[in-house]
């Protein structure tokens, strides 16, 4: 396996962080971040300009047949500056289960949109504190008439708030289902709020939601689902990597200046301890990431496969993220230094989809 970038995914991944380093600095993106909507369309709108939204379809969907290395070559800049915007929830999730659809279906047309950035999709998944295993989904559909009849919660929807169509999982006779419903619908109430590393979310109720036979996207969805859900593991930490990174370089440039009893504080032997530490963590995390990734782009990838990674990143990343706060010091936690934001990311990114602990005890199941 060849685990460094091609010429034209460095490529890709030079613009992406260009586009960034100009368009979305640390100022730039509290803004976008602090204002009422919390995203920027304009950002978004570039972004499909850019092809990116069309980036993991297939082009036989409209997009542009991008593999997983390709996405995380811009997943990793994309944590690295914090974006607010819903790529992840729209491309990776909302949308990836849109594309489950058949040619002619109204998903199909949902997925249309959200390529050329007219919409939001939003995939309704978590329930509870966490729902990392597609089996522990309780939301149920009963068929009624023509139609169906939805009802349940979900929770942490991921640009839920602002979705132009949510793709609901939900039991159909037993079976996991998925379903594109359009959020204005009565009976859906939507709780939107603004997660912990300046993302936005929303908590939603289904109370009995009629949805006519045309929203279902795919009536036996578990084995999909489970691979939209890997795929979309694998971005976040892709993500939390690319933080990862960032916080390693803030760390050692600040240590690099910052003078104690006149002398760097790097020159200092417990915190260049602490430095090494963090060069191993994020160097383990990285070499995780893109082996993964190469085993998901060869068809070769296991469920440890997937565990390990989020597992690895979310334990690596937490004790990485700690240890950049305690050598800026107080300075570290807040708001001011980018660097209290990018270990929010890596938290909040591991709590989606399964936490650290979850998947390291799924790979003794697996083991």
């Amino acid at each position: 396996m060849d685990f460094t970038f091609s010429d034209e995914q460095q490529m890709l991944r030079d613009s992406v962080s260009a586009f960034l380093l100009k368009n979305y600095d640390f100022d730039r993106r509290n803004a976008i971040v602090r204002s009422d909507a919390g995203w920027s369309r304009e950002v978004w709108q570039q972004f499909a300009k850019l092809g990116l939204l069309a980036l993991p379809f297939a082009e036989d969907r409209g997009g542009l047949g991008g593999s997983m290395a390709d996405l995380v070559a811009i997943a990793e800049p994309f944590g690295a500056h914090l974006l607010a915007e819903h790529y992840t929830a729209s491309a990776m999730l909302g949308g990836a289960a849109l594309a489950l659809a058949g040619d002619g279906s109204p998903a199909a047309g949902w997925l249309d949109k959200v390529i050329t950035g007219e919409a939001i999709a939003a995939l309704a998944y978590e329930e509870g504190p966490g729902t990392p295993d597609p089996s522990l989904i309780q939301a149920v559909v009963e068929r009624q008439g023509s139609g169906f009849s939805l009802s349940g919660e979900k929770r942490m929807v991921l640009g839920g708030g602002d979705a132009d169509v949510l793709v609901v999982v939900a039991r159909l006779e037993g079976a996991l289902a998925l379903f594109a419903v359009e959020p204005a619908v009565q009976g859906i109430t939507i709780r939107p709020y603004a997660t912990i590393d300046g993302r936005r979310a929303a908590n939603i109720a289904f109370d009995t939601v009629a949805i006519p036979a045309e929203a279902l996207i795919l009536a036996d969805a578990g084995d999909a689902l489970r691979g939209v859900l890997d795929r979309a593991i694998l971005a976040l930490c892709a993500e939390s990597v690319g933080a990862m990174g960032a916080l390693l370089r803030q760390t050692a440039e600040y240590a690099a200046t910052r003078k104690q009893f006149g002398v760097p504080i790097a020159t200092f032997q417990a915190v260049a301890h602490r430095l090494a530490d963090m060069k191993i963590a994020y160097t383990k995390a990285r070499a995780t990431l893109l082996y993964t990734t190469a085993l998901i782009d060869t068809g070769r990838a296991t469920p440890k496969d997937i565990a390990i990674l989020k597992g690895q990143t979310g334990k690596l990343g937490r004790a990485l993220g700690e240890a950049a706060i305690q050598t800026h010091g107080g300075v570290g936690m807040t708001d001011e230094l980018s660097v209290s934001h990018l270990h929010k990311r890596i938290l909040a990114n591991d709590a989606l989809l399964g936490n650290a602990e979850y998947h390291l005890r799924k790979v003794g199941v697996l083991a």
